[in-house]
């Protein structure tokens, strides 16, 4: 048997009290800020810079430390970094030691280049000698040694000497070349850093050999004229 049934004013409290609710959290919605993506990826961002020196604050150019030689691929340098997601300032730490600017140094075990790429890293018919094909598979190499380091600059550097095994090694384990060659690099990167204009860490490369292939370099860079520099 049915009965009557309810009067409507018995659901207008009910009614109110889910508009109220509904309302209230309509507002929430609109007025707490939540995290976005982007805040998300500058925590992270900050979080691994922890274990790295080098934050390049130079804006759109390189610090005044390197030498002329480096400094000449400056445009080249800014343009390849943003290329690879790397500090500028780091691609030009790894030129200046590798090659000081020659675009065409060939070391005794065969690296070849601005980067001192290994031939082995490059595809058959690739120009090693051409400065952005060079950078292409050398930079490759630096992003992958700073992602297996998690984002630590000297670590990925000694990988890039060393070859990436080195990176998960304690440092006593390294060969002396590759202590060296953190030395430098972590030292210049860290005068860097503070703002210097003069690095006494690329002041000991220069004076370990490093002026010789500068010398070599400069030689090299005066037989192409400025405005046709690659």
């Amino acid at each position: 048997m049915t009965g009557p049934l309810p009067s409507p004013i018995l659901w207008l409290p009910v009614s109110l009290a889910m508009l109220l609710a509904a309302a209230s959290i309509l507002w929430l919605l609109t007025h707490i800020a939540l995290p976005s993506l982007d805040d998300s990826k500058m925590v992270d961002d900050g979080a691994s810079a922890g274990a790295s020196i080098a934050v390049h604050t130079q804006g759109d150019r390189l610090s005044p430390i390197f030498t002329p030689e480096v400094r000449r691929w400056e445009a080249d340098i800014l343009r390849w970094a943003g290329l690879y997601e790397l500090d500028p300032d780091l691609v030009a730490t790894v030129m200046q030691i590798e090659s000081c600017g020659h675009p065409d140094v060939r070391s005794s075990a065969g690296a070849i280049g601005l980067f001192q790429v290994m031939p082995y890293h490059f595809s058959p018919g690739e120009d090693p000698f051409d400065p952005d094909t060079n950078a292409k598979r050398g930079l490759a190499y630096l992003a992958r040694g700073l992602q297996l380091s998690g984002g630590n600059t000297e670590l990925a550097l000694a990988g890039y000497n060393g070859g990436h095994g080195v990176i998960q090694q304690a440092h006593s384990n390294w060969s002396a070349e590759t202590q060296r060659y953190f030395t430098w690099g972590s030292g210049i990167l860290a005068d860097i850093a503070v703002g210097s204009a003069e690095s006494a860490s690329l002041q000991s490369w220069l004076e370990a050999g490093g002026s010789n292939l500068c010398r070599r370099a400069a030689q090299a860079l005066a037989q192409v004229p400025a405005a046709e520099t690659p």
